[in-house]
């Protein structure tokens, strides 16, 4: 498990690579990646957006950034956790994801919270020992 903490804010990530909805022959490789924010700050805040790079093998990035996380816009009160599971495709083995989450505070005001850099790794990726 990744883990990042920002004012309080721990964000935590853990990446499944899901070989049944993959496809190395046609180069799609799928992973699912369950998030947990637990709000140990003093006051209630609220999930704004979010803003994502993905990074495949070859070093493609792509971005990726929207309004909450799987259709919503969670209040998070002190000492609470949300937790969601989302997905990536990539078409190659291997790669990483690392990202922000906009919050607001219960005074509405805005802050970014870090979302830790965390490894996309399949069995199919070819390892070479030196």
């Amino acid at each position: 498990m990744y883990q990042r903490v920002t004012k309080g804010i721990r964000v935590s990530v853990r990446p499944t690579f899901l070989e049944g909805q993959s496809d190395p022959d046609d180069d799609l490789y799928v992973w699912s990646y369950t998030v947990r924010i637990h709000n140990g700050s003093c006051e209630s805040v609220r999930l704004r957006t979010r803003h994502w790079l993905i990074t495949n093998a070859k070093g493609l990035t792509e971005e990726v950034k929207g309004v909450g996380v799987v259709g919503e816009q969670p209040l998070i009160k002190p000492g609470e956790r949300y937790e969601y599971t989302s997905g990536a495709p990539l078409s190659t083995p291997s790669g990483m994801m690392v990202g922000r989450y906009g919050m607001e505070s219960a005074e509405g005001l805005l802050f970014e919270v870090d979302i830790p850099a965390f490894s996309l790794d399949s069995p199919h990726e070819r390892r070479k020992v030196h």
